[in-house]
């Protein structure tokens, strides 16, 4: 053993001097960072100027040491050497939907002053170590680390000390660091939080980055206004505003004639300063959507009214149809039809309140959903598949849903029928909310914009919306008398009902491949393997208990297989006439005066996906884009998306479908209805003229 230790031992000894220099460039997928020194060798005690440059893949950004709404500062922690704080080049507003946040994109440097030791030997090197951190974002946000490191020669003074070849680019960058106003800032309560006002005249364009999150609003506007020969800013308070007589601090940008200036502010908060009514847009950009939903003016009893029409509406939309077969076969059979509406309206409402109770507990938590949120689940997906797959082989015959194990009387057979007829409504409004009908959007926004009772009883009237039909059925002697006799067709009917369960199993997995992919459909199509082997087990073995036993269990193994099911990252490729929407885009394609077309959509929407087939699809409407040369964005809400969410929320919408136009130089969006026809589509196309092209 004796040689090979004597073989291997230089190189661990080696390992750790190896280890103390850190290259100064290293590329990670989304940025190449590295550090520049702004001398070759240096002198003990010395101080000098090193900068971290980053090279951001395009579209893509970091933060500045306040990110704004959201995001992370890059920070850099240091060994070997003191270390001054980052200084930060003036920052770009990045808007993002109702989102503002600041940072940088293609190349930022950072700035730091080190100080050399007391202690470094001439002769020997200097070393620091730099662990830096960042947050790179587009569409999503990675986070990103590397150690980076310099390599310097110690001289015995600074006199003998060199200057880098960098030290004229890190002079370029220190010109971008601002420099503290050479005039004075004064600060003053405002309406709406504070009002920034300084002598210099003729600016025509102001905006203030705090530097401290939360002192500001950062996606309110800032109004500029001229003021005794100088410059009045209006800047609204954020979340945290600055206590009375602490410092405000930040950077200012100013345009005059000559260009734009940044200037490094800082000035005692004063007394009074606080939140208010936002002015008037004058300086943030166009890109940016609204902070904040629109209020909704439309009241408790129209509320009521839409949404009661919307749920009677929503018995004609797709989603529903396979459960309106259940309805039918229930109305068919003999029975107290009284006592089943009222049991199928009893399953319904309560399912709604259930719902809304849901609703209410996510918003007191914190987190924004809308109409559907369930669907955003691909364990609910596959649940409801296997509950409508017993459907299905309930009607074919394989077994009954509620049938007696151990042959009780008729009496308690009719207590039977009218459990079936209660979760026959509950089933209703599960595979309801998928979908949306007309009417339906403004009352839902309102509802969920409202306290507790108030959203609950817009949903109690949505759900007698739906349970409507089948109600008066049950209690219009007249309308009863429109159906057909019982006979024997009726076995052959329910028989034939079951199809329509199966072909909604076969859509809530193609939902289901979309949101966790394709090993999950596997996963899903083995447990209704199981599910029909257990029943049918049971009926081999005439009912007995051990053949009862084994069909529950199989229901339990499908069930607790969905705990295999997971989410997986969404598929960005869009169709080839259709780019993924994102709020960036979006932004880019409104400031080259395109016209735009956004499809908010989602997998397990059944009226989205009919709007396409019907409208969006046609050859008309294609034409029609092609002519006006709309670009077609389609944003995709399968999977829970708070982006997506929130341009809902502004458009005071609480789920998809969400259709909005974008013509030419026009201030807001079109919103088109929730139910499309090609005509629609072409018409608000055609209304507005083609963009030039660029010359």
């Amino acid at each position: 053993m004796l040689p090979i230790l004597r073989l291997v031992s230089p190189a661990l000894l080696a390992a750790p001097l190896l280890a103390l220099a850190a290259p100064p460039e290293v590329a990670t997928e989304h940025v190449q960072a590295r550090l520049v020194s702004s001398q070759a060798t240096v002198a003990p005690g010395q101080r000098f100027t090193v900068a971290l440059e980053q090279s951001i893949k395009p579209h893509w950004h970091t933060y500045w040491v306040n990110p704004g709404d959201s995001g992370q500062a890059t920070t850099i922690a240091w060994t070997g050497a003191q270390a001054g704080p980052i200084q930060w080049p003036t920052p770009a507003i990045q808007a993002i939907g109702p989102i503002v946040n600041y940072g940088y994109e293609g190349r930022a440097a950072l700035l730091v002053e080190l100080t050399v030791p007391a202690d470094a030997k001439p002769g020997g090197r200097f070393q620091p170590g730099a662990d830096v951190k960042w947050l790179v974002c587009k569409d999503v946000c990675i986070p990103e680390d590397v150690s980076l490191g310099l390599d310097l020669p110690v001289v015995a003074s600074a006199a003998e000390a060199k200057a880098g070849p960098d030290a004229p680019q890190i002079a370029e960058w220190q010109r971008d660091i601002p420099k503290p106003a050479p005039f004075a800032v004064q600060i003053k309560p405002a309406a709406q939080g504070v009002q920034l006002s300084g002598p210099t005249a003729g600016v025509s364009k102001a905006y203030f980055f705090a530097d401290t999150w939360g002192a500001v609003a950062h996606s309110a506007p800032q109004t500029l206004k001229a003021e005794g020969g100088g410059w009045a800013l209006d800047v609204p308070a954020g979340d945290e505003p600055v206590p009375a007589g602490k410092p405000l601090s930040g950077v200012v940008v100013l345009t005059t004639s000559t260009g734009e200036q940044a200037w490094a502010v800082t000035a005692a908060m004063p007394a009074g300063a606080g939140k208010g009514p936002v002015a008037a847009d004058l300086a943030t950009p166009a890109a940016a959507e609204p902070a904040a939903p629109p209020e909704s003016d439309l009241g408790l009893l129209p509320a009521l009214a839409l949404a009661l029409v919307g749920g009677l509406i929503l018995n004609l939309m797709p989603c529903v149809f396979p459960v309106l077969s259940i309805k039918a076969l229930a109305l068919v059979n003999k029975g107290n039809h009284r006592a089943e509406g009222l049991a199928y309206t009893a399953g319904v409402l309560l399912s709604f309140v259930a719902l809304a109770a849901v609703l209410i507990a996510l918003r007191a938590g914190g987190q924004q959903v809308g109409w559907g949120f369930q669907f955003h689940s691909p364990v609910f997906v596959l649940v409801v598949a296997y509950l409508l797959f017993l459907v299905g082989l309930s009607l074919s015959g394989l077994f009954e849903i509620g049938g007696s194990f151990t042959g009780v009387g008729s009496g308690l057979a009719a207590k039977q029928g009218l459990a079936g007829s209660f979760f026959t409504g509950v089933l209703a409004a599960v595979v309801a909310t998928p979908c949306t009908a007309p009417f339906m959007g403004a009352a839902l926004a309102f509802a969920l914009s409202q306290p507790a009772a108030v959203m609950v009883a817009v949903f109690l009237a949505l759900g007698l919306g739906l349970a409507l039909p089948f109600l008066v059925l049950a209690f219009w002697p007249a309308a009863q008398r429109w159906l057909p006799r019982p006979g024997a067709w009726m076995d052959r009917f329910k028989q034939f009902l079951a199809f329509p369960m199966y072909a909604a199993v076969v859509w809530l997995l193609w939902v289901l491949a979309q949101q966790a992919g394709p090993d999950s459909v596997a996963l899903a199509l083995g447990g209704l393997v199981l599910i029909a082997f257990g029943l049918w087990w049971r009926n081999a073995s005439g009912g007995s208990a051990v053949g009862t036993l084994a069909a529950v269990a199989s229901v339990v193994l499908a069930l607790g297989a969905t705990a295999w099911v997971q989410p997986v990252a969404a598929d960005t490729r869009a169709e080839s006439s259709v780019e993924a929407y994102s709020a960036e885009r979006l932004a880019e394609l409104r400031s080259q005066n395109k016209p735009v077309f956004v499809n908010l959509t989602a997998a397990w929407c059944v009226s989205c996906l009919v709007n396409e087939r019907v409208a969006l699809s046609r050859t008309e409407v294609k034409d029609a884009f092609a002519k006006a040369g709309v670009v077609y964005l389609k944003g995709d809400w399968t999977r829970e998306d708070p982006k997506i969410t929130e341009v809902l929320k502004a458009h005071g919408r609480s789920g998809v479908p969400l259709y909005l136009y974008y013509a030419p130089g026009a201030a807001e969006a079109q919103v088109l209805p929730q139910i499309l026809t090609p005509g629609l589509v072409v018409e608000a196309v055609s209304s507005s003229p083609a963009p030039r092209s660029p010359t």
